[in-house]
């Protein structure tokens, strides 16, 4: 057999494991620094149920279904989050301030170097407090990991990024312009109502291809991932903030300006490792966006998931909070400078 067609040997084998052990244990210091951090800045840790009504209710989000079978042996469809986001939202509505948890979610039709069908998400909410602080919170994270992971830069292949330099921070639209030469907010009203034929001009005009039954989110999606996301969190972190309101998902909308929302993502190396919002806590809102998502899930996918009413129902008595999700695995395989994924997860999914 030639040896370069030899497949690798399997993660337990004792020579695998233990090229690979070094980062796992610097996963435990990364996530021992981090807990200790929230812990001293009063955060509970909490531990969501991964069975839900719902995965989730954004279009191009997969859960994994199963069905839970009742006392009366009657099966019940459940599916395993994609996200404890729900659940999260509900202990803020009991009476919790500042949350965190550590949680395994599951992602259906994702896998790759930075993609795991099943990851750890680190997930935290302060209540009464500006989803910027969030921002702090997360540079503050990443500077642990790599404190702990003994590493001056975090890397990914070829690209390098400082999380101890200051910060870019710059907006969707200003990094469309910067990066790929679209006026993005010349394709949205000022009630925040999309134009797909105005961003489909501007596709055409920097020659990004484009499918004619494409969405105004399509197309932004595409701009985003081909032309402006590899230029993200080089040499130092980027917060790409204000995402229009079309992609606000589960954010509300910035005071006076309809066409934008409190959400954010952080960067490095060109890797997205976090999502934050100012949440929104208006149920028929919410209810409305989410009607609008499963629609485009239909269209696409030929199906939806359920709506959590229990969640919606909880929305009504949440206070005021931001949030934010951060793909922990992928923060420990930048600080490490690990190539894959799985090289940073105890077990990867077979």
């Amino acid at each position: 057999m030639n040896p370069a067609s030899t497949p690798p040997s399997p993660w337990w084998s004792p020579a695998r494991h233990a090229d690979r052990r070094p980062l796992l244990l610097t996963r435990n210091r990364i996530q021992a620094a981090i807990r200790g951090w929230l812990a001293q800045e009063g955060f509970t840790e909490v531990d969501p149920a991964a069975l839900a009504i719902s995965p989730g209710n954004e279009a191009h989000l997969h859960g994994f279904a199963t069905q839970a079978i009742g006392n009366d042996g009657l099966p019940r469809s459940m599916y395993l989050h994609t996200s404890p986001e729900f659940a999260m939202k509900k202990l803020l509505a009991a009476g919790e301030t500042r949350i965190h948890a550590f949680s395994h979610v599951w992602r259906n039709r994702e896998r790759g170097p930075l993609h795991s069908p099943e990851f750890t998400m680190l997930e935290w909410y302060r209540v009464g407090e500006s989803y910027e602080v969030l921002m702090a919170d997360t540079l503050a994270f990443l500077r642990l990991a790599a404190q702990a992971a003994g590493a001056a830069a975090l890397r990914f292949r070829d690209r390098t990024c400082d999380p101890f330099a200051q910060p870019e921070r710059l907006t969707v639209a200003e990094a469309f312009q910067a990066h790929a030469g679209v006026d993005l907010m010349a394709s949205i009203a000022p009630d925040g109502a999309t134009d797909a034929a105005r961003l489909a001009g501007e596709m055409d005009r920097i020659g990004l291809r484009r499918a004619p039954d494409d969405t105004w989110s399509d197309m932004l999606s595409r701009v985003l991932s081909e032309r402006v996301e590899p230029q993200l969190g080089q040499g130092r972190i980027t917060i790409l903030d204000h995402y229009p309101a079309a992609e606000a998902a589960l954010a509300r909308k910035v005071p006076g300006d309809a066409r934008v929302a409190e959400r954010f993502e952080v960067y490095a190396c060109g890797v997205e490792l976090a999502n934050g919002f100012g949440e929104l806590t208006d149920p028929e809102e919410q209810r409305r966006r989410f009607q609008a998502e499963m629609a485009e899930k239909a269209r696409v996918y030929d199906e939806t998931y359920p709506l959590d009413e229990d969640f919606l129902a909880a929305l009504a008595l949440m206070p005021a909070a931001a949030g934010i999700a951060m793909g922990f695995d992928r923060v420990v395989l930048l600080a490490t400078g690990a190539p894959r994924i799985d090289d940073v997860l105890w077990t990867p999914v077979p």
